[in-house]
């Protein structure tokens, strides 16, 4: 009798084994689910990242554009030293056709304006170190932005600005 009442035991306890590691089963498997799903989320934040860090050394590097090809673009003339009524540069605000390095498929914009001078009157030059008399140079204070596109289908944006001061002889 002990030993058949050893073997029910042995039996039903069998059953009770096979539920309690499905338990376990199943809740090692939420676990693995949740910290599939977070990781996935972290690498989509830090491509994202990415591609804004990236974005941004584009734009540095279409404002350095800008400035190489209004000094030495080809045409021999300082863009930067024209007189105020001149501007903007080539008749249009935007200089974006020159940046044929760092614009790819329209995704960067690019300007040069006037700034803090609305009614485009020669201004005397910031402070500097070099020693010279306000009546002899005036300067052309301009802003150079740069806005920049990336992305998924170019979504998101960021902008970069600049300013130059260009001394001119008066």
């Amino acid at each position: 009798m002990a030993k058949n009442m050893k073997l029910n035991t042995f039996r039903s306890q069998q059953g009770v084994v096979l539920i309690v590691s499905l338990v376990f089963l199943v809740a090692l498997t939420a676990v693995a689910v949740a910290l599939m799903q977070n990781s996935t989320t972290d690498m989509k934040m830090a491509g994202a990242t990415e591609q804004r860090v990236i974005a941004i050394q584009e734009a540095v590097s279409a404002v350095d554009e800008v400035i190489y090809r209004q000094l030495a673009g080809g045409t021999g003339t300082n863009g930067f030293a024209q007189n105020l009524v001149n501007f903007p540069l080539n008749g249009v605000n935007g200089v974006t056709g020159d940046l044929t390095q760092t614009n790819k498929k329209t995704d960067t914009v690019a300007d040069v304006d006037i700034i803090n001078n609305d009614f485009r009157l020669e201004a005397d030059c910031p402070a500097s170190r070099s020693a010279s008399s306000s009546q002899v140079f005036s300067c052309n204070s301009l802003r150079i932005r740069v806005i920049k596109n990336y992305g998924r289908n170019n979504t998101s944006n960021v902008e970069v600005n600049s300013g130059i001061s260009q001394q001119l002889l008066r």
